[in-house]
């Protein structure tokens, strides 16, 4: 039985006419479908297989590309290189615009970035109607790398070879020549002079020798470092009679002598001064305007001045009086009718 077309498909003789597209074959989907045929089965895409290939390593596992793109940039490659030779290594090559969508890059600067890479060796470009370009194997392009690596410090290491050769003279000249004034230091904030003091009582050896006058950087019953040197070491000092009208001052210098320190007491003192192992100087010099009340001190390392110096102490000690006689001098002239 013949199957009746409808009225519009239809001849006036009626015969029957076949649609002239349906024998043509199906055109394919170029789009990707979700699911596969496997053995007649569908079967969907796990996320996988849908997700671009990646970089691969020896045991199979899928290596984090951040840090092949850091150990990249370490052997002397930009980031910009280290993401297109990944991208590279992925296919057997690819055209610039593929590369800077398979890395990421921005496309106006992947053709200096290729070109970069083939500069350094770390990929070939092949002519054709349109440029590819192709990754260098992996064990090739680490190697040219390493390369560059070890001749950049063959370099270096020739260059500081120079370098010494060329400063040592220069060096070995230098240490011969001394600065005549490199032994001599100059203070005169209090607190820069207290710290001083300080410091050379730290570093006695064998003796301190002191003029102890006022103005004071440290008072003698303030002197807490000075008392423990004292006790170790041998200490002479010589002071004024002045010492006697200051209740605090003179009982400082009662547990100084307690302590061990040789005390001589005269009517004046020419200057401060601490004479130390016959080795170091310190002393201070007032503002001939200024008076008392702005003191300079001066330290110096020299031996021979040390010992000139000691030779005026031992002087000036050889007429001093000892602390009975010179408070029993001062109590019987306060005793005396003016």
């Amino acid at each position: 039985m013949t199957r009746e077309l409808p009225s519009h498909r239809r001849r006036p003789d009626h015969r029957c006419i076949r649609s002239p597209h349906e024998n043509r074959p199906a055109r394919p989907n170029p789009w990707p479908s979700k699911t596969n045929q496997t053995n007649g089965y569908a079967h969907r895409l796990t996320i996988a297989e849908l997700t671009p290939p990646r970089v691969v390593g020896d045991s199979g596992k899928v290596e984090d590309e951040g840090q092949l793109v850091a150990q990249l940039t370490r052997l002397g490659v930009t980031s910009y290189e280290a993401k297109a030779y990944l991208a590279l290594i992925r296919r057997d090559s690819y055209t610039a615009a593929q590369v800077a969508r398979q890395s990421g890059l921005p496309r106006q600067r992947i053709y200096d970035v290729l070109g970069s890479l083939v500069q350094k060796g770390l990929a070939v470009s092949r002519p054709g109607n349109v440029v590819k370009y192709a990754a260098t194997p992996p064990e090739l392009a680490i190697d040219l790398l390493i390369q560059a690596h070890r001749q950049e410090l063959a370099e270096m290491e020739r260059d500081a070879r120079t370098m010494v050769a060329t400063l040592k003279p220069a060096f070995e000249a230098g240490q011969s020549h001394t600065d005549p004034l490199e032994y001599i230091e100059v203070l005169r904030d209090r607190r820069a002079i207290n710290e001083r003091f300080a410091e050379l009582q730290s570093q006695v050896k064998n003796e301190i020798l002191v003029f102890t006058k006022p103005p004071y950087a440290t008072p003698p019953q303030e002197n807490v470092e000075g008392l423990e040197v004292t006790q170790t070491h041998e200490a002479r000092s010589l002071y004024e009679f002045g010492v006697f009208d200051d209740p605090a001052v003179s009982e400082g210098v009662r547990r100084f002598i307690e302590a061990g320190e040789q005390a001589r007491f005269v009517p004046d003192l020419p200057l401060k001064l601490v004479i130390i192992d016959e080795t170091i100087v310190m002393f201070g010099m007032e503002d001939p305007v200024a008076g008392s009340s702005d003191l300079t001190i001066v330290v110096v390392e020299h031996t021979s001045l040390a010992r000139v110096l000691k030779t005026a102490f031992d002087a000036i000690w050889a007429s001093g009086l000892t602390f009975e006689q010179a408070y029993d001098l001062l109590v019987t002239r306060r005793a005396q009718p003016a």
